[in-house]
């Protein structure tokens, strides 16, 4: 047994039966260094006072946080944690992966310890019956994992981390993610009750920007979030927040992302916000984009936009409703206004790749226009034309709004 395991065993021992859990968790912290170093005094360890400190600091980070990676997760710089078996840990840093060296967990058990820390109040498991689990940190943070035999590599753990404080509209502009014109556009979109989807890779700030659009509807409506983990704040009065739940380990209790779009229909909301569709659930949420509920927005995974649209309804088609595929596609092209595609460039930085209107249907099949498309660092973004299908969807709105789009209030272009 290490210093490290002697001196947190001790610990844990001598704080067992004192009420911690009501205090603040500095004051927690704080209690176990304190008796850490009692511990130390007790075994007459001598340490360089760096060592003494860095040994503390492990210890609590042991006890009271997500021990070896506790400190990367402390990092403000970090958004993401990547355990890949004991012996590979990444993180990445303003967009960019980085290996993190120093030898943090000393073999598989101690992943294993982590992640049954995690999971194992929450009334999960990660074993051989079923080898991965997802679960959400007390801050928020999405916590993922998945071991042998699906994982070749030994327990592999992802922490996607929680942002203190959520983006704002000045942030994307600051980081470069969109101009000023683009967003006065989605924003105009989102105000005019536009249905809007977005789109990207994983990692390529989806839910960041979905949060920030968020942000222009009006006051006093009521929304219903729905989320697979919880990660959207929004700052508006009026808002129910829904999250899914996994089975149990016995295989029971479970609630899906569909169940509670099925459920939000019945709260009587002005919109409802769903974080990612990636099944049955997308043929729930164009219902309801269709039925009263316009101004709806979600995000899913896809190269393109009109890699969104295939996906839409082949995600729609695995609901178990039988729907012929040519009204499925006319569904889409009548529901869906825009699609806001986004993407990660090799330094990291996230850029609004297109903003696209869905039109149409013509024969059959929506129909795509451009509205603004990113040439790269270069090029910036091109203005393509304000597709009509957005003058369409906004010409209830009035003439102010419209002019920010550049078309005049009778839906030709200024």
């Amino acid at each position: 047994m290490t210093l490290l395991e002697r001196v947190a065993a001790l610990v844990r021992a001598r704080l067992h039966g004192e009420p911690l859990a009501g205090r603040s968790p500095a004051e927690r912290r704080l209690r176990v260094r304190e008796e850490a170093l009692a511990v130390l005094r007790e075994e007459r360890a001598v340490l360089p006072a760096r060592e003494l400190a860095e040994l503390v600091a492990r210890v609590s980070d042991e006890l009271m946080g997500l021990g070896p990676i506790e400190h990367l997760l402390r990092d403000p710089e970090v958004s993401e944690v990547m355990v890949n078996g004991p012996g590979a840990v990444y993180v990445e840093r303003k967009g960019r992966l980085e290996s993190v060296g120093g030898g943090l967990f000393e073999g598989e058990e101690a992943v294993y310890h982590l992640i049954e820390r995690v999971v194992g109040p929450l009334g999960l498991r990660a074993d051989e019956s079923c080898p991965y689990v997802d679960a959400r940190l007390p801050d928020g943070s999405r916590f993922h994992a998945i071991i042998p035999p699906l994982s070749l590599c030994g327990p592999v753990v992802t922490v996607r981390k929680f942002a203190p404080s959520p983006y704002g509209p000045e942030d994307l502009l600051r980081l470069g993610t969109l101009e000023e014109p683009i967003l006065e556009v989605l924003a105009t979109c989102v105000r005019g009750r536009a249905n809007v989807l977005i789109s990207g890779g994983a990692g390529s700030g989806k839910t960041t920007l979905l949060g920030v659009l968020s942000s222009y509807i009006p006051r006093g409506e009521r929304i219903v979030t729905i989320e697979d983990a919880a990660e959207l704040r929004l700052h508006a009065p009026h808002v129910v927040r829904l999250e899914a739940r996994p089975p149990s380990a016995e295989g029971r209790g479970g609630v899906t992302v569909r169940d509670l779009v099925r459920n939000a229909l019945r709260m009587r909301p002005d919109r409802i916000i769903v974080g990612e569709v990636r099944g049955g659930e997308t043929l729930d949420m164009l219902q309801a984009m269709n039925t009263g509920h316009e101004g709806s927005m979600s995000t899913a995974h896809a190269n393109s936009p009109q890699e969104l649209v295939a996906r839409l309804e082949t995600m729609a088609l695995m609901a178990d409703v039988v729907l012929p595929a040519e009204h499925l596609r006319e569904h889409i092209a009548q529901t869906v206004d825009l699609v806001v595609h986004m993407v990660r460039l090799p330094g990291g930085r996230r850029v609004v790749a297109r903003v696209t209107s869905v039109e149409g249907p013509v024969d059959g099949r929506p129909l795509l226009r451009d509205a603004f498309r990113y040439g790269g660092a270069a090029a910036g973004w091109e203005a393509m034309g304000h597709p009509s299908g957005i003058a369409g969807r906004l010409r209830s709105t009035g003439g102010d709004e419209l002019e920010v789009l550049g078309i005049s209030p009778n839906g030709s272009r200024g």
